[in-house]
């Protein structure tokens, strides 16, 4: 096995790089060039996805809540505004979109509408809708786009976004919030609900009633529609949210930080952490500290939930049309990694020979059909072990 890895990393340049661990027997079994610092493209996402699983939690969800200021009446008239207070979650949208993109899995408004006309009884409102996205900062994008709109992501950044951030008609510099709270005043109205007022932006004054909740899929869940499909909008978002509960402010820095913390802490490696995709490059890691997190994930309470939650190669996410055959399809579930010139490939294998390992493989300065030839090639090798 060495020889062959060690022949294809020869083939790809010396811009490559790979580690592999033996997690059952303990021990490495390949190195080269594994402490060169390299952009780790969406590999990245192991690091946030980490980050979000150590500190929040596998079980842990994400909060969409309505709340009052005012009063109910007892004939069923919420006499006051309402707020729609967004709490991070990437999901938040119609039942439509959410069937569409997340196969069910969501946080739809129709629940919340639900929950006011049904669990809480409102049945008119004298004042407005109000959206408040204040949970996260308004940079719609993130550091390689110089936090402006960016269509890598798929959508744009809010502390409440509706169906990823659309704005439909809404103008200014809330425009998403505007649109949530636009689609929940409609979908209250639809209802049946009488509302006097319209829709406004802005914060949740203190002391506002809660009334109703849309949780979040499980952060265990939001990875396992993320990881696969290596979704740059999940990813920023996530990393906004760990800002805003562990870093003192929702923005991509503190979150960015707080996930550079978790690895220095927990595992004692030190990659520059710039996002939570991977999108910049001037994030930076080597191959031996991303094999060094996935071993050490491998005995602990988060790691069955990212290695469950990786593609799996011939089978799903980025790797269904890869490794479709021999000793690595359907054994290796790794995390892919592409910006121009920059190629990688991370993640475990259980060997035929029964042993789990960790591998690693960056092939940067190619192309990115022979990087993926080369990483092909090097998995099923480890597969094989």
């Amino acid at each position: 096995m060495r020889g062959e890895l060690g022949g294809e990393l020869a083939a790809a340049g010396a811009a490559s790089s790979a580690s592999v661990y033996d997690i059952s027997a303990g021990r490495t079994v390949f190195s080269q060039r594994a402490g060169a610092m390299r952009p780790p493209a969406s590999v990245e996402k192991l690091y946030t996805a980490t980050a979000a699983l150590e500190r929040l939690g596998p079980d842990a969800r994400l909060s969409t809540a309505v709340l009052g200021a005012g009063q109910l009446a007892p004939d069923g008239v919420w006499e006051g505004n309402l707020y729609l207070r967004g709490g991070g979650d990437p999901t938040f949208g119609s039942s439509a979109f959410i069937r569409s993109h997340y196969g069910g899995t969501g946080a739809s408004v129709s629940a919340l509408v639900s929950r006011l006309v049904r669990a809480v009884g409102i049945h008119a409102v004298t004042g407005r809708v109000i959206g408040d996205e204040s949970y996260l900062d308004p940079r719609r994008g993130e550091p390689a786009s110089s936090y402006g709109y960016d269509p890598f992501l798929g959508g744009a950044l809010s502390g409440l976004a509706f169906d990823r951030g659309a704005v439909g008609s809404e103008r200014g510099a809330h425009a998403p919030a505007a649109y949530a709270a636009r689609k929940l005043w409609a979908g209250l109205r639809s209802a049946g609900v009488t509302i006097d007022g319209g829709i406004g932006v802005g914060s949740t004054p203190a002391g506002a009633a809660s009334l109703a909740e849309a949780q979040s899929p499980t952060i265990a869940q939001l990875l396992g529609l993320m990881l696969p499909a290596s979704d740059n909008y999940f990813a920023e978002t996530l990393v906004k949210d760990l800002g805003a509960r562990f870093g003192g402010a929702g923005a991509s820095t503190a979150g960015a930080a707080v996930v550079a913390e978790t690895m220095t802490e927990l595992f004692g490696i030190h990659p520059q952490i710039v996002d939570g995709s991977g999108l910049s490059r001037a994030d930076a890691t080597s191959t031996s500290q991303v094999v060094t997190l996935l071993a050490a994930l491998a005995s602990r309470p988060a790691g069955p939930a990212l290695r469950e939650a990786l593609a799996v190669a011939g089978r799903s996410g980025t790797l269904k049309r890869r490794m479709r055959s021999g000793a690595a399809a359907g054994r290796c579930r790794a995390k892919t990694g592409t910006l121009l010139g920059v190629s990688s490939l991370a993640g475990y294998c259980q060997s035929l020979s029964g042993h789990l390992l960790a591998f690693a493989i960056f092939t940067d300065g190619i192309g990115t059909e022979a990087a993926h030839a080369v990483q092909d090639r090097m998995a099923t090798s480890v597969a094989g072990f």
